[in-house]
């Protein structure tokens, strides 16, 4: 922007922000020259409609004259909860940068001015893991986790990988050479853990930038794991109609209202002077209205003069503007055929039949399944055809689990053997002794053979098996009542190749390794 000073920059780079850290370091950079910012986000769900939200600021930061890094966090992804899985990751990367263009030309932001990242691009340096090392012997595990509480699927026992995320993000801010970071205000902990730790490895403290986060359509966080929550960039104008239908609008409430929190942080900043929020409504319903100001337009709902309804088929109308040219992009046979392969569907179908009712909410993603080592065989003192068993699922202590092997597997052949095991089943006591999941096995038809999962000799206790092609988080702990398991496991079985399947779908550790069974066409329980 020609002739801009250095207090309009600054305007711009902060409206509509709901926290600034490091005011004053802004206001001296911008008296000498423009500012370098970089916003990240992993490349875990499909981005929605919410992402606007940041990419509008983007396209404030640039008439700022900032120069802005848009980085593609893969191995955030991974490293949170396993988000997104090892194979697909290159995959999703793609997907994101294609859609994320796709979105910034939609609200007319030129390409040409942005860099773009991939953080595995300079993560897996020398330089960048030694500092990972140097940065782990001074951060304590309580700072970490803190710092991650927002951002990070938290879980009773989180995984190490959790704990890094913090600091990789810390890093970043050094390795991509930028003076401010920029994010919602749910990272606002690992901004202040990166004010207080990179200073200890010698580098500077950066600027932090948050916006606010933006409820979703059913009220409360906007999310991509949540269908009702959100807008998918390429929905249908009928779906698009279809969800803001359902949307949570109460009349005259503008205090958790995601359609009046798009119009304030997506539309009012895309608008272009003179222009504003236009209601087209019939005479008898108080006639077409235009708002220049947001403030007026919140004021006006907030004194019911604006019907949900009215509302809602104005935002319509405005969201379907934006998606037109992100469909029209997606059109093309390669960015259709990317989509599918970086978002497989969550059960396979074949050609012709119907998917199968509730297939996402019975799909295997919700089985918490990991590499187990038994370290502790003993016999159960009440029940002579159970073992105790110790199994070390790189957890605070080993799991106590009950098994039914005894007439199957000596104690030698079980102790320090890797196990499969399902973790998320609700604990239960067997004969008095708390059971903590259950070991996975393959059984012959008349149950007379039945031996446990064989893993790969490389698989790593605690790490989590996931089903090729479902890429869900699973459920803290399957419902009883809602028989998931029971549902899920009538598919699970092995191959006639002894491979371990759910519906032809292979079981696989994170770096791909199939499980396998000496059974062929046996029932996995």
């Amino acid at each position: 922007m020609v002739g801009i000073t250095p207090a309009e920059k600054k305007a711009l780079i902060t409206r509509n922000l709901q926290e600034t850290l490091g005011d004053d370091k802004l206001t001296k950079i911008l008296s000498e020259r423009d500012l370098k910012i970089y916003w990240g986000t992993a490349t875990t769900g499909k981005p929605h409609v919410a992402y606007f939200v940041p990419m509008s600021k983007i396209a404030d930061f640039l008439k700022a004259g900032c120069e802005v890094t848009i980085l593609f966090a893969d191995l955030h992804a991974y490293l949170d909860n396993m988000k997104a899985p090892w194979s697909l990751l290159e995959l999703r990367t793609q997907y994101y940068e294609q859609v994320i263009k796709a979105m910034l030309s939609s609200i007319g932001v030129p390409l040409d001015k942005l860099k773009f990242v991939k953080g595995s691009d300079y993560q897996l340096s020398k330089e960048y893991t030694l500092d990972v090392y140097k940065l782990s012997s001074v951060v304590t595990q309580h700072d970490a986790k803190k710092a991650g509480a927002e951002v990070v699927k938290q879980v009773e026992y989180p995984l190490l990988s959790g704990l890094l995320y913090p600091g990789l993000q810390a890093l970043d801010e050094e390795y991509l050479k930028v003076d401010a970071q920029f994010g919602g205000v749910d990272q606002r902990k690992i901004f202040t853990f990166s004010e207080k730790y990179l200073p200890q490895l010698g580098y500077e403290k950066r600027i932090h930038f948050m916006n606010p986060m933006v409820p979703g359509l059913a009220g409360g966080k906007m999310s991509s794991s949540e269908e009702d929550s959100k807008i998918d960039l390429l929905d249908s104008p009928a779906n698009v109609k279809k969800k803001l239908k359902k949307a949570f609008c109460e009349p005259g409430n503008i205090a958790d209202n995601g359609l009046l929190s798009f119009v304030k942080h997506v539309l009012f900043s895309l608008f272009k002077e003179g222009e504003g929020f236009e209601v087209n409504r019939e005479a008898e319903h108080g006639g077409d209205v235009t708002f220049l100001k947001y403030e007026d337009l919140e004021k006006y709902y907030a004194e019911d003069k604006l019907h949900p309804g009215d509302l809602k088929a104005t935002v319509e109308k405005y969201i379907n503007r934006l998606l037109d040219p992100i469909r029209k992009a997606f059109e093309k046979p390669e960015l259709q055929k990317l989509s599918a392969a970086a978002y497989p569907p969550p059960a396979k179908v074949k050609a012709g039949a119907a998917p199968a009712a509730g297939a996402d909410e019975d799909a295997p993603h919700r089985l918490d399944i990991r590499v187990g080592k038994v370290v502790e065989v003993a016999r159960h003192p009440d029940a002579d055809t159970l073992y105790v068993l110790k199994i070390d699922l790189a957890e605070a202590q080993p799991r106590t689990i009950i098994s039914g092997l005894v007439k199957f597997v000596t104690q030698e052949e079980l102790d320090q053997r890797l196990v499969a095991v399902l973790c998320n089943l609700k604990p239960s006591k067997m004969r008095g002794v708390l059971s903590e999941g259950m070991v996975l096995c393959t059984s012959n038809a008349d149950h007379t053979v039945v031996e446990p999962i064989v893993l790969p000799a490389t698989a790593t206790p605690g790490s989590r098996l996931s089903f090729e092609g479902f890429s869900g988080t699973p459920d803290e702990q399957l419902n009883p009542k809602k028989k998931v398991w029971e549902k899920l496991s009538a598919d699970f079985k092995t191959n006639s190749d002894g491979l371990a399947v759910w519906k032809d779908n292979f079981l696989l550790t994170p770096e791909g390794e199939k499980l396998s069974s000496k059974l062929a066409n046996c029932s996995i329980k």
